[in-house]
């Protein structure tokens, strides 16, 4: 009988270790350094969110989330990954507002309806394949913000289009570079 205990005990202590375990990590960090890539990034950031404030400051509409600046990170930085296409960055930032927005006139605005909505948004956009971690702060924003289904277009739908479309000149400027890489 005691073998018995014994041995669960010993395969509940393996099972904790090799769980803690895995957080090691292994190895180093595989990114390098680049300037070209990262000149790229700086000019596209710049641009994209020039071009954003300006439209904000110039028209009776807001252009300009907070989110837009890490979706500038994948779309210049990232270029070639599958979470910085325009799919991604338009479809994932059009799903997780409109999911913000529902939560927020359904809900409410409790600590509750805020976690539900960016847990809804994080799953939605997985099953839709528009993935685009900017995106999941979105249903923060407009809870906390209190916003209005406009917000859906000014800025989140128009603001997503105008990164996508600075991201495929300045990428596309670059000879070893092709943005996108899909589009579907």
């Amino acid at each position: 009988m005691e073998t018995i205990a014994e041995n669960v005990q010993t395969n509940q202590t393996n099972t904790i270790s090799a769980y803690f375990m895995k957080m090691k990590g292994k190895g180093k960090s595989p990114l390098q350094i680049n300037y070209g890539d990262a000149f790229t990034g700086f000019i596209g950031g710049f641009a994209a969110i020039l071009a954003l404030v300006l439209l904000t400051n110039y028209t009776s509409s807001t252009w300009l989330m907070a989110p837009f600046g890490a979706s500038c990170v994948l779309a210049f930085g990232l270029w070639n990954a599958p979470l910085s296409q325009p799919r991604n960055v338009i479809g994932g930032h059009f799903i997780s507002t409109l999911i913000g927005l529902l939560a927020l006139y359904i809900f409410g605005d409790s600590p509750w309806s805020i976690a539900l909505a960016v847990g809804l948004a994080i799953a939605a956009m997985m099953l839709t394949k528009t993935t685009h971690p900017p995106a999941g702060a979105d249903p923060i924003v407009v809870i906390m913000g209190h916003f209005t289904f406009g917000y859906l277009f000014y800025p989140v739908v128009s603001g997503s289009i105008i990164i996508v479309l600075l991201a495929l000149i300045i990428n596309n400027l670059r000879d070893n570079r092709q943005y996108p890489t899909f589009w579907v």
